[in-house]
């Protein structure tokens, strides 16, 4: 067995070598949504190629490269663009940047992604808070034998998602007038988009959105005592509907439309959670 352990360090450590800045909130930039690191202050840039055992990113709209630098005055590591599990990588690997975010001293987690709306009262370019998961990807990060070290064996997931962050979500989308919708979260493998009928299915057990990330990282960070927030923006509505085919480029141009708004509450988040976590 690879030891993921001793790999997330050295990655971390080159990273830390990089820049003397040192984050204590990571982001996770969805598809579409990785401009706001464009904007960070004092930034480094490094390639995920340049870090070892990083994987590489492969889908449309995700740059592949990690920036440290600041929003206001937060200090943040934000990742412009995730690894899934229909590139071809395991669980372990989608998982591994949050692994290395905890080796850096990360101690919470800011999650972004493009879903699908299944939810009648979201529409296109609406902004969920995710409350909680059903994750039907078939597989795990934590598949395998446990590293005592990252956490225990069979970790809570009782409060996956952070309800302290997510009432700080929802007090400044008020301040800010941006409807902040709340909702679970269902993660499928991909890369095929649902069918109706699965769509259908995803209501009747209780998903308000469904995606093909999320899940894997949301449960490596709570392995290892990171508290998460994630929020989703609806990009299209699921399979069945509106009566008319899904395609990605309507996710990229969705994410473009309400990036400035998705920005404002990220940055009116960010101060709120940094003085939690001493950022």
């Amino acid at each position: 067995m690879s030891d993921q352990f001793t790999q997330a360090d050295a990655a971390a450590q080159l990273i830390l070598k990089r820049t003397p800045l040192r984050p204590r909130i990571g982001l996770v930039l969805g598809s579409g949504l990785g401009a706001f690191a464009d904007s960070l202050g004092d930034a480094t840039r490094v390639p995920y190629s340049e870090i070892p055992s990083f994987p590489q990113s492969t889908a449309i709209g995700h740059a592949g490269r990690l920036v440290i630098g600041k929003a206001g005055e937060v200090t943040v590591a934000a990742m412009q663009g995730r690894v899934h599990l229909y590139e071809g990588y395991s669980a372990q690997q989608v998982a591994f940047p949050i692994r290395v975010f905890a080796r850096m001293g990360i101690k919470a987690v800011i999650l972004t992604n493009a879903a699908g709306g299944i939810n009648l009262g979201y529409s296109q370019g609406a902004l969920v808070l995710i409350r909680d998961h059903i994750n039907l990807q078939g597989t795990n990060p934590l598949v395998g034998p446990n590293d005592d070290r990252f956490g225990v064996r069979f970790p809570d997931m009782t409060r996956a998602y952070c309800k302290e962050y997510r009432q700080v979500a929802r007090e400044e989308a008020i301040k800010l007038g941006i409807t902040l919708h709340e909702g679970v979260y269902a993660a499928l493998l991909g890369p095929s988009y649902e069918t109706p009928a699965e769509i259908e299915y995803l209501r009747r057990i209780g998903a308000d959105l469904v995606g093909m990330s999320t899940a894997a990282e949301v449960i490596a960070a709570r392995h290892m005592g990171l508290n998460v927030l994630a929020i989703s923006c609806v990009t299209n509505m699921a399979a069945g509907i509106l009566d008319q085919p899904l395609s990605h480029a309507e996710v990229m141009e969705t994410g473009e439309r309400v990036k400035s708004t998705f920005e404002s509450l990220l940055k009116a988040v960010l101060p709120r959670i940094a003085h939690e976590v001493g950022g």
